[in-house]
């Protein structure tokens, strides 16, 4: 199953399940909802609380060895700071705009 998060700001952006649900939890949205939406007025806080999501993450890989890149890597092993910059920016500029973010399977 794909999440969608969706702004007439920006383009869409398409997450697997499980990784979805984590945003969906970062964004402190129900992640067993099958839609939902982000008000220009809850936008601080959701930019906030990714920002401090990615940050937490390069800092807990920054004490890590670097991943060995030789062989191809499945899509498992990007990290959250990784998969969450598109929401980020799909949240600022929708901030800029004023426009409302939903998101649905």
């Amino acid at each position: 199953m794909l999440i969608t998060f969706k702004s007439a700001a920006s383009g869409d952006v398409i997450f697997l399940e499980k990784i979805g649900k984590r945003m969906l939890d970062v964004l402190h949205k129900d992640r067993d909802a099958a839609q939902g939406i982000v008000t220009v007025e809850q936008l601080p806080k959701a930019i906030t609380r990714v920002r401090e999501a990615i940050a937490a993450d390069v800092a807990a890989q920054a004490g890590q060895p670097p991943r060995d890149n030789t062989e191809e890597t499945p899509d498992a092993d990007l990290s959250f700071h990784q998969r969450g910059l598109p929401l980020l920016e799909l949240l600022e500029r929708s901030l800029a705009e004023k426009a409302v973010v939903t998101w649905g399977v």
